[in-house]
């Protein structure tokens, strides 16, 4: 394996990280800024009032993107593995 491929593997695999935890990340960012300031706004210091909402929306952006996060770790795992047997038939 040349040192090509291999920074090709490489930016693959942190493409495929960031489009695996881009979408949950952004959005528990979001809730949570989107939070504080209501928390700011009215004084509420309540940890179940930051931390429900954040769960409600990570589980809602898992459910609605979970296949789509699958089949980018499916099609990576499958072009990783073809890579793989071929190197080791070469």
């Amino acid at each position: 394996m040349t040192e090509a491929e291999v920074a090709t593997v490489l930016r693959e695999a942190l493409m495929v990280g960031l489009k695996l935890g881009g979408p949950p990340l952004i959005v528990g960012l979001l809730v949570g800024i989107i939070l504080a300031l209501l928390q700011a706004a009215t004084q509420i210091n309540d940890a179940a009032f930051i931390f429900v909402p954040k769960l409600l929306a990570l589980v809602a952006v898992l459910a609605l993107l979970g296949p789509f996060m699958l089949a980018v770790l499916s099609f990576y795992m499958t072009e990783l593995f073809d890579r793989l047997v071929a190197l080791g038939s070469s």
